[in-house]
């Protein structure tokens, strides 16, 4: 039994979803989203209300019930609300700016790193922060995952590009491993 997938996904208010040969397509005021919707699982629209339901009990079914629902829901809240996500820069002269709507880093490499807006994403850069915006939460993420993979933070002093909020997992260094094996080695 699928708890997410048999959640109803409620409509607000300025919203409308038409579901047309397998497509759903979500109408708000911050834009339009469409959602494919795999053959095995039906989708019933009533009085500002969508209902996902599986036409099998096939174990693969049962997991694109909950996945489909969860796409539905994002498309639905994200035609009214804009997604998010917030990077942050450390390091000693990191920076990033905006060129137009394309972000420019420059995390210490010869040049600095240009990563060009895709359609219905916006950046916002204030101080050491870069906050990705836009109303299709995948691709959100995924752009926030590209600025990310320019420079991931490494492990000994947490420099590079990183989530906030994001735990970064330190290594002690060779110094330190050295006194702990040496006081290790004297008994």
């Amino acid at each position: 039994m699928s708890r997410i997938g048999n959640q109803p996904i409620k409509i607000r208010e300025g919203v409308t979803a038409t579901f047309k040969e397998g497509i759903v397509t979500v109408i708000g005021p911050k834009g339009t989203l469409s959602v494919k919707i795999h053959p095995a699982i039906g989708v019933k629209m009533d009085n500002q209300v969508i209902n996902v339901v599986r036409k099998t009990e096939n174990p693969k079914d049962k997991a694109l019930h909950g996945l489909v629902r969860s796409l539905l829901n994002n498309a639905v809240l994200g035609v009214t609300a804009p997604w998010s996500k917030s990077l942050e820069l450390s390091g000693v002269g990191f920076k990033a700016n905006m060129n137009v709507d394309d972000l420019v880093i420059n995390v210490g490499f010869s040049h600095p790193v240009l990563i060009k807006a895709p359609e219905g994403i916006t950046y916002k850069v204030e101080e050491n922060k870069i906050t990705v915006m836009g109303i299709d939460k995948q691709l959100v993420g995924e752009m926030a995952a590209q600025i990310r993979r320019v420079r991931p933070p490494e492990p000994y002093k947490g420099k590079g590009i990183h989530y906030v909020g994001e735990k970064l997992r330190k290594k002690l260094g060779k110094a330190a491993k050295t006194i702990a094996g040496g006081v290790a080695g004297a008994k």
